[in-house]
């Protein structure tokens, strides 16, 4: 089974999302957060290259991949380090926001 990391900055965009989505639509919102990223993390344990590689990311060293959430009004992003077996989760990223902003925080 694959160890999954989480980047400080995903840890802690997760984490303001997931108090805002508890502050603005209630506790139930913010269970299902936390039900949401348990079923993603279960799956990238088993099944680490099976969400689709993020294409604002195409064309670098690493292959990126994503996966959405919330009705896929956020997507995780992460990659695969096999050697490692490691899934290394870099960013929490809010569709709405415009695309540039995700490519230019993920070096």
């Amino acid at each position: 089974m694959v160890k999954i990391e989480w980047s400080d900055e995903a840890q802690q965009a997760f984490i303001t999302h997931l108090k805002n989505a508890k502050l603005e639509f209630g506790e139930s919102t913010a269970k299902r957060w936390l039900k949401e990223r348990k079923d993603i993390e279960w799956r990238l344990q088993r099944f680490p290259e099976s969400y689709p590689p993020e294409e604002l990311l195409s064309g670098r060293a690493i292959l990126y991949r994503r996966c959405h959430l919330m009705n896929k009004r956020f997507k995780f992003v992460y990659y695969y380090d096999e050697p490692e077996e490691t899934v290394r989760i870099v960013s929490i990223w809010d569709t709405r926001m415009n695309p540039k902003t995700l490519i230019r925080n993920i070096r």
